[in-house]
């Protein structure tokens, strides 16, 4: 349900004011929620083409997962990009994205892996273990792969909610004036 996945994201990143992935991606002027909200479905959108969603059982809080190797060019994935890059971005933006791109690239493995783009819970329900729960069940669902999974975090507090399910930081990067952290499981 994609409204539902892009009203849990942003109500879970709109309050968000220090320098981060979801600040460098979305424009910062009187549109900022909406640019979030297709942001969100842009990523809604990637994880039903190359990987999976999950949404907690209370409708509270999702988990959106890519699988890296299956991903490929098409028409919609263009028209995809394109709509982000000119609705949400903006094109003084694009420098600093492409970049964070690039760190991702290089941090990321060249092998196979499942990649979780982005958790989030919504505001009210923070902090009350329906994120956790969530996290566990998809940890479940995987823990036999034997593909890695990598993450990353843009923030301290968020690298160490992911070390309390079994990630390990592998690599922290500065490049962008924030701080992100590449964590790996298995």
């Amino acid at each position: 349900d994609k409204k539902l996945v892009s009203e849990i994201l942003v109500s879970a990143f709109s309050s968000l004011t220090d320098d981060s992935s979801i600040n460098l991606v979305v424009k910062q002027d009187e549109k900022r929620i909406e640019r979030m909200q297709i942001l969100m479905e842009y990523l809604f959108e990637r994880a039903i083409c190359f990987g999976e969603v999950f949404i907690s059982d209370n409708n509270k809080a999702c988990i959106l997962l890519k699988f890296p190797h299956t991903e490929k060019v098409t028409l919609k994935t263009t028209l995809l990009d394109l709509k982000l890059a000119f609705k949400c971005i903006g094109i003084e933006r694009v420098y600093g994205v492409l970049k964070r791109e690039r760190i991702a690239k290089k941090n990321y493995p060249k092998e196979a892996h499942i990649r979780p783009m982005i958790m989030g819970v919504k505001k009210d329900f923070n902090g009350k273990g329906t994120a956790a729960r969530l996290m566990m069940e998809v940890r479940n669902k995987f823990k036999d792969t034997v593909l890695p999974v990598i993450i990353d975090a843009a923030s301290e507090n968020n690298a160490q909610l992911y070390q309390k399910f079994g990630f390990r930081v592998i690599k922290k990067e500065n490049a962008l004036g924030f701080p992100i952290y590449f964590l790996r499981l298995n």
